[in-house]
């Protein structure tokens, strides 16, 4: 079992203050519990030593016996009403205890958050942010910009290393923090100033800085049409290519929303997309035969508005860049002829076409544009009605499925109630909503419902959701 959940709803209202490690389950028969450590406790030392984030929990846990120290919230009241515990000051009394396991045991802690001080925060002026691109009077969070390196190692957060100190990266150097996820954009000190901002320069040190030591990174580029394209892009991928702890590097196009004035194109024209494509190819060879492996990967729009068939799974290296939107779709293809020539899809697959029921999947106009193909080639199409529905809410080109709003949905499904039967469903992808089931805009499931007057089933954004539900609907 893990000894951090990221199933939690992100992220913080504000940047978090001084919280040490909350400790949000135990689990049953651990050392842990035996130790008489509970949910809702705080660590605050291990063996004296302040924590400050999960990265010093697993550094200095990683022993058979260690001492915690924390603090933990009194009981406000025993059965007779009076104060259970006259040490406690303010709700809360300090403890210690000592925690003892077995060779491969876990301590069976679970903690709330990852960081246990303060979040660091973006300090850069990034043209192509997004989060400047959203409209006002959304909720705090999505305003919320980090650029925190712990987040880069344990959950794959790109940062740009531009508000690191030299005490950040001794300690990444070594703990071993590797490998990091790393935003290098462009590597011309003019192009990266006018793309990150003034402190751009601290970036690319560090970056240096990291590389020497042997620190592994997976980078990233956001490709802006007219800076960074062009021979901006063959400069950053030379330098790239030079290091050879450069795992891997990323290519995604520019997102823009109408919230802004500084964009109007990407990369959506099938012929800027196919020259980005046949820009990379040459480094994507070279290290075919060098490294026995892609190395340089290209986001999937590039190859659906291009008109290109995505590769071939093996050219994406498994898939390491899978999170930026690298290989989805590839994946979603092999996952989806996989199941669909599976024998216990059999049964569901011939009902399917006799049912006259129909599932409306309302997507976004990316996912519609590759998977209606694959229900043509399944003969479900007549089941599956793909309703793509454009972004206004965003507008700009955002057409992804995982930021499509309520407003949206609710217009999509106003659009199609002339066509649907009594026994047609309607189904909303789960990346539309967070882990706490909200949308971008405030709506949940129930809300969508409600006000859509049409009962809704939020369905896994996975092949195996899809066909599961299918299985269940059609069967």
């Amino acid at each position: 079992m893990s000894d951090y959940s990221s199933e939690r709803c992100y992220a913080p209202s504000e940047a978090p203050g001084k919280q040490s490690g909350l400790i949000a389950s135990v689990e049953k028969g651990s050392p842990a519990e035996e130790a008489g450590l509970q949910a809702g406790m705080v660590l605050t030392h291990v063996d004296g030593v302040e924590l400050h984030d999960l990265i010093d929990w697993l550094w200095l846990s990683d022993e058979m016996s260690i001492e915690v120290f924390g603090v933990a919230p009194c009981d406000e009241e025993d059965e007779t009403g009076e104060e259970e515990d006259e040490s406690c000051d303010g709700g809360t009394f300090e403890f210690e205890a000592i925690l003892e396991r077995e060779p491969g045991q876990v301590w069976g802690v679970e903690f709330e958050e990852c960081i246990f001080d303060s979040m660091r925060l973006c300090k850069n002026a990034c043209i192509f942010c997004f989060m400047t691109m959203l409209p006002p009077n959304m909720r705090e969070t999505l305003y919320l910009r980090d650029d925190d390196y712990r987040l880069s190692f344990l959950q794959g957060n790109f940062v740009t290393l531009t508000n690191t100190t030299d005490e950040d990266i001794q300690r990444i150097i070594e703990m071993n923090l590797s490998p990091l996820h790393v935003s290098v954009h462009a590597i011309s000190a003019d192009v990266r100033k006018r793309l990150i901002g003034k402190y751009e320069a601290r970036g690319r040190e560090a970056l240096e800085e990291l590389l020497d030591a042997g620190i592994g990174l997976h980078t990233q580029i956001v490709l802006v049409p007219g800076i960074n394209d062009g021979e901006e892009l063959s400069r950053t991928l030379s330098w790239l290519e030079a290091h050879e702890n450069v795992l891997s590097c990323g290519i995604v196009p520019l997102g823009y929303t109408r919230h802004q004035t500084r964009f109007d194109r990407s990369y959506n024209d099938a012929s800027d997309a196919r020259e980005i494509i046949e820009a990379l190819a040459p480094y994507q060879e070279h290290a075919r035969q060098k490294l026995g492996r892609t190395r340089f990967h290209l986001a999937d729009e590039f190859y659906l508005n291009a008109g290109i068939e995505v590769p071939a799974a093996e050219f994406y290296d498994g898939f390491e860049q899978y999170e930026d939107g690298i290989g989805m779709v590839r994946s979603f293809i092999d996952d989806w002829d996989a199941a669909i020539e599976a024998p216990k899809s059999v049964s569901w697959l011939e009902s399917a076409a006799s049912s006259g029921k129909t599932i409306h999947l309302i997507c976004g106009e990316a996912f519609g544009k590759f998977f209606a193909p694959l229900l043509e080639g399944s003969g479900l199409r007549p089941c599956i009605d793909i309703v793509s529905i454009r972004n206004d809410f965003f507008g700009g080109n955002v057409d992804v499925s995982g930021l499509l709003c309520g407003s949206d949905v609710l217009r999509g499904i106003e659009n199609i109630k002339y066509r649907m039967d009594s026994e047609d469903i309607v189904a909303l992808p789960s990346i539309m909503f967070n882990a706490c089931g909200v949308t971008l805009d405030d709506c949940t499931i129930s809300s969508l419902s409600e006000a859509s007057g049409v009962e809704l089933n939020v369905v896994s954004s996975t092949v195996e959701g899809l066909v599961s539900m299918c299985a269940e609907y059609f069967g």
